[in-house]
């Protein structure tokens, strides 16, 4: 189903465990079929998403997808959408039984960055990773901390979030 705020929802039929959003904040229109035909080539099923124009990226186009599917899904995409020039996005995938939830972020600079997210939104950063992060830190521990928490991505992909008109606006970091 689309709306006119390049929204679309796609649902894998029986039962299933996962869901989330894909967000291509930006995309070159001769693109977007082809991300199209990626996505569906990872659920199994024809996905068709809205497209509108990105007026952060002029000339670019933006779309949301919901979609349904079983754990591991956002992951695959991301993989299959990585490396991709001039795309940006992210897809997340909400914590189902066994599984954590996740967000993958992608930006043509700064590549890709996964985070596991809790209930409530945030990033959890894993007890190895604090520990090895503040080994490599030393003096410059908040510097590996805004990388272990994607700070960079957010910044970068922050004037996309709000670049759709009547869209609604997900911040997900406060900074302050």
């Amino acid at each position: 189903m689309a709306s006119p705020q390049g929204k679309a929802n796609f649902v894998l039929g029986g039962t299933v465990p996962a869901h989330g959003v894909l967000y291509v904040h930006s995309a070159p229109p001769a693109l977007c079929p082809h991300i199209e035909w990626a996505v569906a080539g990872i659920v199994g099923a024809p996905v068709s998403m809205p497209w509108v124009g990105q007026s952060a990226s002029p000339g670019s186009l933006r779309a949301e997808l919901t979609w349904h599917a079983r754990p591991g899904t956002a992951g695959a995409i991301a993989s299959a959408l990585a490396g991709w020039n001039r795309l940006r996005f992210e897809i997340t995938e909400d914590g189902s039984p066994g599984c954590d939830g996740v967000r993958h972020c992608y930006t043509p600079d700064l590549g890709i960055f996964t985070a596991v997210i809790g209930g409530n939104g945030d990033i959890l950063v894993p007890e190895g990773r604090l520990r090895a992060a503040m080994t490599l830190a030393g003096p410059s521990l908040s510097d590996e901390l805004d990388r272990l928490l994607g700070t960079a991505w957010d910044n970068e992909l922050e004037p996309f979030r709000r670049a759709a008109d009547g869209a609604p606006v997900r911040w997900l970091n406060a900074t302050g």
